[in-house]
């Protein structure tokens, strides 16, 4: 996506790069999870992995909200960002063993 947004547009590249380093550093987050070393570890780094997802969300909808994307367009990543958010949100619920926060 960050490829495809147009090269002269200052904002439409800063946009662009907000969504790649937070984007990215929900994998990121995530592996350290995977790897904790503890229980608090591991709720502790979900719990970043699903921060850096509701952070890229905001930025592809501004990009959508300043025109640079058409909300058609970007309907696929915002679906796939919703859906990880839910999924990271459970995730975090039942490692902390409550079924509502």
């Amino acid at each position: 996506m960050y490829c495809k947004l147009p090269e002269h547009k200052v904002v439409a590249q800063v946009l662009g790069k907000q969504v790649l380093r937070s984007g990215t550093s929900v994998g990121a987050n995530y592996r350290e999870a995977y790897r904790g070393r503890s229980k608090a570890e591991f709720i502790s780094k979900v719990g970043d992995s699903l921060k850096e997802v509701e952070e890229t969300e905001y930025w592809l909808e501004l990009l959508v909200d300043s025109g640079f994307v058409s909300p058609a367009k970007m309907a696929n990543l915002l679906d796939e960002s919703r859906q990880l958010n839910a999924i990271f949100t459970t995730i975090v619920r039942k490692a902390k063993g409550s079924n509502s926060d």
